[in-house]
């Protein structure tokens, strides 16, 4: 089995059909599934969507500079119930969306 960087993320993305969830907070993962139909929700419970991961996609670019450039740009806040609860609700939604029939 090959080794490496994107490995992980390269056979979720090989293997993931439209309609999937994926759990990431990788930005470039999540930008990835969406390409493919696929809905990507970070463990916070934010929902990425194809006019959300631009923007993302930027802003951890932007992030990923100041980093290189030496700047302390701190780490993620502290997981909350807030974070939990969000997470639960869109997890629900997908789930409830998955056991409706299609509509004829």
């Amino acid at each position: 089995m090959p080794g490496g960087f994107d490995v992980a993320d390269n056979e979720i993305v090989q293997r993931v059909a439209a309609g999937d969830l994926v759990v990431t907070q990788d930005i470039p993962l999540a930008a990835l599934v969406i390409e493919k139909g696929a809905l990507a929700i970070h463990p916070r419970g934010e929902l990425y969507t194809p006019k959300t991961i631009a923007q993302r996609l930027t802003m951890r670019n932007f992030m990923d500079e100041l980093r290189g450039a030496g700047v302390d740009t701190g780490g993620p806040a502290a997981f909350h119930a807030r974070d939990r609860q969000a997470f639960a609700n869109q997890l629900d939604q997908w789930l409830f969306k998955r056991k409706r029939p299609p509509a004829t």
